[in-house]
């Protein structure tokens, strides 16, 4: 198997122990967040792309009277897939231009 024997080993005892050998719970700090709230933040980012997550997390605080942070609103975003992006600042290139470019490149290739 590729496994150390100790690794076995407690898998062993842990089947012995508990009839399965998946994780224990651990300990932990608490999510400030249910999965509800991390749909409805996600869904009110598609919704408006523009929508900051310092302004999310104030209108969850309106809303829910609960104390969101907006890194907290960054995380749940992110492991959405959900993730900031600049806009592209700059001229916009169309087929034609592409062509031109590459046509000018090729003339002064040395």
């Amino acid at each position: 198997m590729n496994v150390n024997r100790t690794t076995i080993f407690r898998l062993r005892q842990r089947l012995h122990e508990t009839d399965t050998v998946s994780d224990r719970p651990r300990s932990g700090r608490p999510r400030c967040t249910t999965q509800r709230q991390d749909r409805n933040l996600v869904r009110n980012h598609i919704n408006n792309r523009f929508f900051s997550a310092s302004a999310s997390s104030r209108h969850a605080r309106e809303r829910n009277n609960q104390r969101i942070s907006a890194n907290t609103v960054r995380r749940r975003l992110s492991c959405s897939g959900i993730r900031a992006r600049r806009p592209y600042i700059g001229p916009i290139l169309t087929q034609r231009h592409r062509h031109q470019r590459t046509l000018w490149a090729q003339e002064h290739a040395a």
